[in-house]
């Protein structure tokens, strides 16, 4: 349950549709925070899976499905499938037995193979741009971890693939799709110099993401990393190597917030 889920349910008490009874029931399984015996938590065993946190940041929960089994993932995504309300269960980082094992306990789920992500339940209305930029093909499984995740937080996503600065033209002949965002994700390799020059042509923020792609001193990724630290492109921030996922969750919070302060905000008044 999240903040858009509370909304509606006082909506509908207030409507008198909906007992107080029943949605105190609801909102305490929702959970709420600060009791004695503190919700929020489900201890699977070999996890202690947080299901407050929608209500706490908006965002859905992520399972990190490296390291884990794929019965631990399929476990964690059901616990999740329970939880009131309508956010999605997201996982990523999936090896190919746990995907399969998930796309089998979840005929409906959002798989991305490329993306190596998964995602269970409900669907947001998407709130907010967000374009992923990549520079190359070679750095594709990052970007489309952020696209996906980008998705499942809450925003309306799209992709522009292989503009990097080796053929400067293919960018400059994207200018309008990069300017029309509300947020740009650009992920590049080799020397990463891509969001310098998207940032010093729109004017949206800019996450950066290096890839661990390039020839010989890319040093894995160091090289790119460095180069974004040091862009002279205003308003680009960075994230970790390869951590489409971050710049994902960074971008969603960036768009969604502006999006829901102008929808929350009153009408102007006309007249005196």
């Amino acid at each position: 349950m999240d903040c858009d889920d509370v909304g509606a349910l006082l909506r509908k008490v207030a409507a008198g549709t909906e007992s107080p009874e029943t949605a105190l029931r609801a909102l305490l399984a929702g959970p709420l925070t600060g009791r004695a015996d503190p919700s929020g938590i489900e201890d699977l065993g070999f996890a202690r899976l947080d299901t407050g946190r929608a209500p706490r940041t908006g965002d859905p929960e992520v399972i990190y499905g490296a390291g884990k089994t794929a019965a631990q993932t399929v476990a964690l995504l059901r616990a999740l499938a329970r939880q009131p309300g309508h956010r999605s269960g997201v996982a990523t980082r999936l090896p190919d037995e746990t995907l399969a094992a998930v796309a089998e306990a979840f005929p409906r789920a959002r798989i991305d193979p490329e993306a190596r992500c998964a995602a269970v339940g409900g669907l947001l209305a998407p709130r907010g741009r967000v374009l992923v930029v990549s520079a190359g093909t070679s750095d594709e499984p990052v970007a489309r971890e952020a696209a996906f995740v980008a998705r499942e937080f809450g925003c309306s996503t799209g992709m522009v693939r292989d503009v990097g600065v080796a053929g400067i033209h293919r960018v400059l002949a994207v200018r309008d799709e990069l300017d029309a965002a509300d947020c740009l994700i650009v992920v590049a390799g080799m020397d990463g110099a891509l969001p310098s020059v998207v940032a010093g042509l729109v004017g949206a923020p800019v996450v950066a993401v290096p890839t661990s792609v390039g020839y010989g001193a890319s040093f894995g990724g160091v090289a790119a990393l460095l180069a974004m630290l040091n862009s002279c492109g205003p308003g680009v921030v960075v994230c970790n190597i390869d951590n489409g996922f971050g710049a994902a969750v960074a971008a969603a919070r960036m768009t969604r917030r502006p999006v829901r302060a102008a929808a929350e905000e009153p009408e102007p008044r006309v007249g005196p």
